[in-house]
């Protein structure tokens, strides 16, 4: 059974759900997106107790009056667990979210057991995904209309929902049912703007696993190499034909790796070659 919530933080109102029984995973979305949208994800992770929320602006969250950054938002995240009474869980962070995630990780290290980085970069400075792609980011006009969604998934997101019509009806659907205000989505956009993890990347030293699509516009593979190079105890995990929303258009594959990988027995960390 899911549990919603709501907690006041920073004066807004933050939508939480908290479903499922066993060792906990807090999922944190991708830019614009609603706890809503995780659920055929979800619906591959069993025995496992998953916490969602919906930022600031987005979802069923209030709006603020200016930009959330990165290292608020992790500072959400740690509320958050806090809220629902954990000290200590595993973190999965999906695109936008995986800025969240990979900071949350060096703020507030002891509450991150083991960390999942899905279809998410490094920040400033990373390879630039397909030009046309990434302008259809900077307008928020897909959480408002289905057809325009299903017009350009493919060409947005690549992948399976570019192959599977039915699919994207019903992505369509789950995103547009509590889209981000538009404000809320500007905030989200400039809030990322800028942001790098180039400088603390290395400090990261959970067990980390870089889930990656080799056919996502948005984020080449170049990137989660990266990523992966930088993180002292990780390891790259690349789904074939999986794009930037594998999460959810290849759920029980992706939802397989990430249980897998959870639960592994502890590793001694290893030393990478990154740079500072």
């Amino acid at each position: 059974m899911k549990d919603a919530r709501c907690l006041t933080w920073a004066g807004l109102r933050i939508h939480v759900t908290d479903s499922g029984e066993g060792e906990p995973l807090l999922l944190i979305m991708g830019l614009g997106g609603s706890s809503d949208m995780w659920q055929p994800f979800v619906n591959h992770l069993p025995g496992r107790r998953v916490i969602t929320f919906d930022s600031p602006g987005t979802g069923r969250s209030s709006t603020p009056t200016c930009p959330v950054g990165i290292p608020a938002l992790a500072q959400l995240a740690a509320t958050v667990l806090a809220h629902v009474g954990l000290s200590r869980a595993d973190i999965l962070g999906y695109s936008y979210g995986g800025a969240v995630a990979q900071q949350l990780a060096v703020q507030h290290p002891k509450q991150v057991r083991r960390l999942v980085l899905a279809a998410t970069t490094m920040g400033a400075g990373s390879a630039p995904g397909d030009v046309d792609a990434s302008l259809q980011l900077a307008s928020p006009a897909r959480y408002y209309r289905p057809e325009l969604f299903g017009q350009t998934a493919g060409r947005v997101y690549g992948g399976r929902i570019g192959r599977d019509p039915d699919l994207r009806e019903d992505l369509a659907m789950a995103r547009t049912r509590h889209p981000p205000t538009r404000w809320g989505y500007f905030f989200q956009l400039l809030a990322g703007m800028g942001w790098t993890s180039r400088g603390f990347a290395r400090l990261i030293g959970q067990p980390t696993l870089v889930l990656a699509g080799d056919q996502d516009p948005l984020n080449p593979l170049a990137n989660a190499r990266e990523l992966a190079r930088f993180i002292p105890n990780s390891q790259l995990h690349v789904m074939h034909g999986a794009g930037h929303l594998l999460l959810l258009d290849e759920a029980a594959d992706a939802g397989a790796v990430v249980l897998d990988f959870l639960s592994l027995p502890p590793s001694p960390p290893k030393r990478k070659g990154g740079r500072p």
